[in-house]
């Protein structure tokens, strides 16, 4: 019966649910777990790293789990790792475009909705599927000079 109501993300199924964000809310659900520490005087990201037979025979430590956003900006990931470059990539570009514009590193607040915009939209829009991927940010505003780890952002 939920073959009927998968396919779009604007079809209720009969039970009133939404088959296609329950998905993205699954992915994010099986992901590695990311954790962000706020201190006084600085900001900590942190993300499990799974154990696979290719990972434990890879040389490289380095995590694609953690990107840098900008100077004083970064996020970790939860879910769908191509969900998260489709949106890092996005992230990055809007940070140049502000740093270019301004002179200054874009506001990490200003950033997070900018994206959480984007995602909503994607989630409303007939024809596109929500994202599987949780977003943590961290950054540090330049202005009052503390650290800034907003809030996380989910499918």
């Amino acid at each position: 019966m939920a073959r009927r109501y998968d396919s779009r993300t604007t079809t209720f199924s009969p039970e009133g649910r939404l088959y296609q964000v329950e998905y993205a809310m699954e992915a994010v659900g099986h992901a590695a777990t990311c954790l962000g520490i706020l201190a006084n005087d600085g900001v900590v990201l942190a993300v499990e790293r799974r154990n696979t037979i290719n990972s434990l025979l890879d040389e490289s430590f380095g995590s694609e789990k953690i990107y840098r956003l900008g100077s004083d900006a970064a996020c970790s990931v939860a879910g769908i790792t191509s969900d998260a470059n489709v949106l890092t990539s996005h992230l990055r570009l809007i940070a140049q475009r502000y740093e270019f514009t301004y002179q200054e590193s874009i506001p990490v607040e200003q950033l997070v909705r900018t994206v959480c915009d984007v995602k909503q939209r994607y989630t409303q829009t007939g024809g596109l599927r929500p994202f599987g991927v949780s977003l943590l940010y961290m950054g540090w505003d330049t202005r009052y000079g503390v650290p800034a780890l907003p809030i996380r952002s989910q499918w």
